[in-house]
């Protein structure tokens, strides 16, 4: 399986390296938020000796009331991610929506990831992956609800066209869709994934949401379970998921994006402990 390397960040992700930890926020709410979370599990990776990756999105398009929070928007969220990175030193992961926005994102961010219900249109891959290819980044891809994991052979395919053999290209289980107002986690669509030839990350946050079912708005946003995040990414972890995709805030009741769904921030090193042994005994 492909093994890819950021090169100034001393970061690897793919067979026999570290499980690779991608966390952050949902969604910008301050510079001085964003840089608290990534301090603190920053610090929690290092003293468990596991690579890590900021995460954080500038604008949330897909909203179920336009009323919604959406975060700072592209110019302001792509400065707060620059100042992470320079005052803390760890390479970042944001989303970009457009195929105009994939330059401008991939200047600032090691890896830029393509949002799960946009992933089937060409023009977004094709940018973004000319994007990675410029910077020398990762392309982090979520397989949409709809598409079976071993659909997502259509996309490395795309994207390796743009490439040639060193496909940067890292795909995202994020559920599926089940029914109304609910997502499931297939676990053998880890494998099927890592079957393509790409490393498969597990996005636990986003694999809990009740899409359109949050009681606290009859409706108006999306629910979640938080509850069953660790869940989820621990059974990810013992398929072969060579890295976690998690959103933490100090008090997620009050997260203005998908609280539901988010984990506390205290309760970070404790999940990843158990995560990196999982990992350890099945790469052993």
């Amino acid at each position: 399986m492909t093994r890819l390397s950021l090169a100034a960040h001393d970061l690897h992700i793919g067979t026999g390296e570290k499980l690779v930890v991608m966390a952050g926020m949902n969604v910008l709410e301050s510079r001085d938020l964003a840089m608290r979370i990534c301090e603190q599990l920053k610090a929690v990776c290092e003293r468990l000796d596991l690579p890590y990756i900021f995460k954080a999105s500038f604008d949330k398009a897909n909203r179920s009331s336009i009323t919604s929070y959406r975060g700072p928007g592209l110019d302001e969220g792509l400065r707060i991610l620059a100042d992470v990175k320079a005052e803390l030193g760890v390479p970042v992961i944001t989303d970009y929506h457009t195929a105009e926005q994939a330059q401008l994102v991939a200047d600032v961010a090691e890896i830029i990831q393509v949002p799960a219900f946009l992933v089937r249109q060409t023009d977004l891959v094709v940018a973004g992956a000319e994007a990675v290819m410029k910077t020398g980044g990762w392309l982090h891809v979520k397989k949409a609800q709809f598409l079976a994991p071993w659909d997502c052979k259509n996309i490395v395919s795309k994207i390796g066209e743009v490439t040639g053999p060193d496909n940067p290209t890292i795909l995202c289980e994020r559920g599926a869709s089940f029914g109304y107002n609910n997502l499931v986690v297939d676990m053998l669509s880890i494998p099927a994934m890592k079957a393509l030839g790409v490393p498969v990350t597990i996005d636990a946050t986003h694999a809990v949401q009740l899409p359109g079912a949050d009681p606290r708005t009859a409706g108006g946003s999306t629910g979640g379970r938080r509850e069953g995040v660790p869940i989820i990414a621990k059974s990810a972890v013992a398929a072969g998921a060579d890295g976690v995709f998690l959103e933490f805030h100090p008090d997620p009741d009050k997260a203005l994006c998908d609280g539901p769904s988010c984990l506390p921030l205290d309760g970070a090193e404790a999940l990843l402990a158990d995560l990196k042994a999982i990992h350890s005994i099945v790469n052993a």
